[in-house]
């Protein structure tokens, strides 16, 4: 079986074919000594980039122009020497040399423009190909190539696997063979998920013409939940997730938490960059790296962090230490942080494949609102949850958690109604489970559904023990309810309506309209029985507007909902993180703990062509303060013979009642290890 190794260095190659002496300062000895202070026992280099030039001798694409040797033979043969492990890079869904010689090999929309990343033939960028064209067949002869020059590398990494509604001449005819109407959206789309389906088994097969068990991934830059196809078709993940790159410090956690239920071993991939790929002279402070490599090992992942080759042919040396000194403290705890599985309480099943998927923001382009918001809830409240597609089993779960706009076919009732007689909890949110009217649910709420409310926005006003304890008074809610009037289960509270929407013939100050004095005869939320059910699309809402109010009130909510069935209850602040997880070939928990303070920094700019991409504000890891005085209770399955802190190998007192174990940390900084032997 081919494992992971925990140390990864992945290196960008792309060169313009306009730069001069690639790799003339390539020494192996020197290559060596920089993977060794990288403390990197793999790095993934270039067969091919996205310009489209090749790093090797090939006879079936074009070489770098400015490369006089096989560059990736002296790479992976430096390597190899040292036991560092050589993973091979291939572009496939962009490729610029190929659109230069064959433009009708490219994305073409059904206005007959050019798709993809660069549209235009005037702008600099990468050009987007068709996988239904010849292309397809011509890149995969190159790998065919690849794998035979190099048949002990460490497998294929496979990038940019996506296809867009083309409508090509290869396309066009695909779609009448298919009785497909090219004229109709939805067509369009539908076939371009046919050929991205054929793509995947193309590809995997052309990777393992020659050996089955060669390591393939597809990349896409996220890994979309309960898509069977790269399920079927990778050896393992790579979570690429560049906090500063666009995909911020949420979205590795909750793609972390899918995979880990998929029986697969996962990378964590983020970068060297202040930004994202390709910025040259760029990086984050040793801190920020520091944190995001223990967050990998937190939830499960071994590292990956990212780079990009300099044209000589080193390895930048201000990368190499950066990449070291956290690689340095990743080699100490590689020992309680392999073949381990994850302990949750709540399953939290995402919109991403079941029913439809409404991204109310458009905010960003990788998870739901609904699945970020609501895992944003969990983490920031410590609560231990894995992420599921509607597929996956619930045994062992005390809550299934359906947020805001999961659609509950037959199939998925079935499967909860039988979690649910088993014992299990069920919380329900927005339109989870919930018919288009606003007037049915698939369960028993103890309440009547009485359609959507008229109002956007209304009001709430939470009963005690489930309002924020700093406020009273009617909260404002963004986002339209379902009417909810209780009739045999516990409200958590009276929804407030304003006098009148905000229109142009009537409005009230700067935002929306002040809420009426009196509350409706409607109620934001019940509890009856098993089921936990809130009016508002809350977690959506929550992402869009990420007030603490609703964190206070929804994580309250759930917490009265679940009681003694939580297992785990901290004193750590919200920005921190924990997470449960198990090594049961050596009998014990491992806790992970993290905390660093990260700051909004930079802002909205368009910057002169050429220079970068249009820039956001990005979150960014600086200073790492110690945590102190930090409290966890947990209540687990297993009796613990003794806890200790690692790697430092020290004892931690602890008491022990009941199945409860509580413990308490004087001061941590940025990751510490619990272990609990059992």
């Amino acid at each position: 079986m081919n494992r992971l190794r925990f140390r990864q260095y992945h290196l960008d190659s792309h060169t313009s074919g306009d730069i001069p002496n690639i790799g003339k300062a390539f020494d192996a000895k020197q290559w060596q000594a920089s993977l060794r202070e990288a403390h990197a026992d793999s790095i993934t280099c270039f067969a091919t980039c996205h310009h489209g030039w090749s790093y090797y001798d090939t006879k079936i694409g074009p070489k770098h122009p400015g490369l006089s040797f096989d560059l990736l033979r002296a790479q992976f043969d430096a390597s190899k020497e040292i036991d560092v492990n050589v993973p091979i890079y291939m572009t496939m869904g962009i490729h610029n040399w190929a659109a230069r010689q064959h433009p009708e090999w490219r994305e073409i929309g059904h206005d007959g423009q050019y798709l993809g990343w660069t549209p235009s033939v005037t702008r600099p960028g990468f050009i987007a190909m068709c996988l239904n064209t010849p292309y397809l067949q011509w890149v995969c002869d190159q790998i065919h190539e690849v794998v035979r020059l190099f048949p002990n590398c460490d497998g294929i990494f496979l990038d940019i696997i996506k296809q867009g509604p083309c409508c090509c001449r290869w396309c066009l005819e695909s779609m009448q063979e298919l009785g497909m109407d090219a004229t109709c959206e939805q067509d369009r789309l539908a076939h371009a998920d046919l050929v991205l389906t054929r793509y995947y088994k193309i590809a995997t097969a052309a990777c393992r013409v020659d050996d089955p068990n060669m390591p393939v991934f597809h990349n896409s830059g996220h890994v979309k939940k309960g898509d069977q196809r790269i399920i079927d078709h990778v050896s393992h993940f790579e979570l690429e997730s560049l906090p500063t790159g666009g995909w911020g410090y949420d979205h590795f956690p909750i793609s972390a938490k899918y995979c880990n239920k998929l029986g697969m071993e996962y990378l964590g991939m983020t970068g060297k960059f202040h930004t994202t790929w390709g910025e040259i002279g760029g990086y984050k402070h040793p801190n920020a790296l520091h944190y995001e490599c223990s967050a990998m090992l937190a939830m499960g992942a071994k590292c990956s962090v990212g780079d990009q080759m300099l044209p000589s042919g080193k390895l930048d040396p201000s990368t190499v230490r950066l990449i070291g000194q956290a690689y340095a403290e990743v080699e100490k705890k590689e020992p309680w942080c392999d073949d381990v599985t994850g302990v949750a309480d709540i399953a939290m099943i995402s919109n991403e494949k079941a029913g439809k998927v409404l991204k109310v923001g458009q905010l960003d382009s990788f998870d739901t609102d609904a699945d970020m918001g609501a895992a944003r809830i969990l983490l920031e409240s410590h609560f231990l949850f894995d992420v599921l597609e509607e597929k996956m089993s619930f045994e062992g779960y005390k809550a299934l958690l359906l947020p805001d706009q999961i659609v509950v076919t037959d199939e998925l009732k079935s499967r909860i109604d039988a979690y649910l007689a088993g014992g299990g909890k069920l919380i329900l949110t927005g339109d989870s489970g919930i018919d288009e009217s606003g007037q049915t649910c698939k369960w028993d709420l103890g309440a009547e559904l009485c359609g959507k409310s008229e109002f956007l926005p209304d009001y709430i006003a939470p009963v005690e023990g489930i309002a924020p304890s700093f406020t009273a008074s009617p909260m404002v809610m963004y986002l339209r309810s379902n009417r909810l009037r209780v009739s045999q289960g516990e409200s958590l509270g009276k929804v407030y309506d304003p006098y009148f929407n905000r229109t142009f013939q009537h409005f009230s100050s700067h935002q929306h309209t002040v809420y009426r004095e009196e509350p409706t005869e409607f109620d934001c939320g019940v509890i009856h029985g098993n089921i936990l059910y809130l009016a508002h699309p809350v977690f959506t809402i929550y992402r869009a507007f990420g007030s603490v109010i609703y964190r206070h009130y929804i994580t309250n909510a759930i917490r009265r909902f679940l009681g003694d069935d939580i297992s785990l209850t901290t004193n750590m602040p919200s920005m921190a993180r924990l997470n449960l997880l198990e090594q049961k070939n050596k009998q014990r928990y491992v806790l992970h703990l993290l905390y660093a303070n990260r700051m909004l920094r930079g802002g909205s700019m368009k910057l002169p062509d050429g220079i970068a991409k249009p820039m956001q504000a990005v979150e960014v890891i600086e200073e790492l303060l110690p945590l102190c005085n930090t409290q966890v209770s947990l209540k687990l399955d297993k009796p613990i013979r003794n806890i200790t802190l690692e790697p430092e190998g020290k004892e931690l007192p602890f008491s022990q009642n009941n199945g409860r174990i509580d413990i308490e940390l004087d001061s941590f900084t940025c990751h510490q290890m619990v272990v609990l032997h059992y």
